[in-house]
């Protein structure tokens, strides 16, 4: 069950909204996108969906070919006039999971599970079927209420049953968990990533979180503008970006003075007082601002002209100076591509 996305673009009208996408993705994996409102990572999805038909490039979900658009560069086409291919969305054997629920409000919760079997006409062992999806997912004994009778969280699960009940080959999940609490969200995200590791679904998740992303992926795509900024795993992302996009958007990132934003700091290498080190390199900060956050206080600092953030243990007052201390090696530098 895998995904090999080969130079996909998107164009609307004059806009870019996808680039020379390229993804891979093995049974099993998690890949999930992000990047700010606009980059395109909604309309990768649905032209993986088969619900947007890109202007170029190639999806292959499992070894099917269900997009091809124009012939790549060194490949021979055999299809007839050289027609694009593009296989409906329901002939493509996927599960989708959204934001909303996307629930049949007159449906019982068994019912709403099963729907997606019944139109299959997949009805051999159903009430198994759907009994397995509802107790993976702690909602059996809520199986003959309606939709209307549940919580977010309990809806949201039930939309979850019903995408993984059909043992589709591939499951699309669209910024599912961003209507929920904070405590209710983790809750769900570990259910989640167990059910998908369990059953070996490969997965696209669509997300605005920056750490909903790194925490649930296997490999995390950075869009920007229709292109792909940086496609790796999560620890690669955060500790090498690519681009100074990357290390912006990802974490709180302390640029260097003079460095035109290409040597960085992460906010949690910084040592607050005192040097663990004598190799240890000094900082010296102007404070401009502290916000408590439970465990420790987030500062706002001016160092050489540049706003950084650190964590003290104890609330720091605007215009004190305080020093600072980093390990040489989590100095890190941005390369440049290309």
């Amino acid at each position: 069950m895998s995904l090999t996305i080969q130079k996909i673009s998107k164009k609307f009208g004059d806009v870019d909204a996808l680039s020379n996408i390229d993804l891979n993705l093995q049974q099993g994996e998690l890949a999930a996108l992000v990047g700010p409102s606009g980059c395109g990572k909604t309309t990768l999805l649905r032209s993986i969906a088969g619900l947007e038909e890109p202007s170029s490039g190639k999806i292959i979900i499992n070894d099917t070919v269900v997009y091809a658009g124009n012939v790549l560069e060194g490949e021979v086409s055999h299809r007839r006039k050289n027609k694009p291919i593009s296989l409906p969305t329901q002939q493509r054997n996927l599960g989708m999971v959204f934001q909303d629920f996307a629930l049949w409000p007159h449906l019982t919760v068994f019912e709403n599970v099963a729907f997606g079997l019944r139109a299959r006409k997949q009805t051999q062992n159903l009430d198994k079927r759907v009994s397995d999806a509802l107790e993976q997912v702690q909602l059996s004994q809520f199986s003959q209420r309606f939709p209307s009778q549940l919580s977010g969280g309990q809806q949201q699960r039930v939309s979850i049953a019903r995408a993984i009940v059909i043992q589709p080959q591939l499951i699309l999940l669209d910024e599912p968990l961003s209507a929920l609490d904070a405590v209710l969200k983790d809750q769900i995200q570990q259910l989640l990533v167990a059910l998908l590791k369990e059953h070996q679904l490969t997965a696209v998740y669509v997300t605005h979180d920056q750490a909903e992303a790194m925490s649930m992926a296997d490999k995390v795509m950075i869009l920007n503008q229709g292109k792909v900024e940086q496609f790796d795993r999560p620890e690669a992302i955060y500790h090498k970006p690519a681009t100074e996009f990357v290390a912006n958007f990802i974490g709180k990132n302390n640029r260097l003075p003079n460095s035109n934003g290409r040597t960085f700091i992460r906010m949690e290498a910084l040592k607050f007082q005192q040097a663990a080190n004598d190799s240890d390199v000094r900082f010296e900060a102007s404070i401009k601002n502290a916000r408590f956050q439970g465990q420790h206080y987030l500062i706002e600092a001016d160092v050489g002209g540049e706003q950084w953030y650190f964590c003290a243990p104890k609330r720091l007052e605007a215009g004190q100076s305080v020093s600072l201390y980093c390990a040489p090696e989590h100095i890190n530098q941005i390369q440049l591509q290309g």
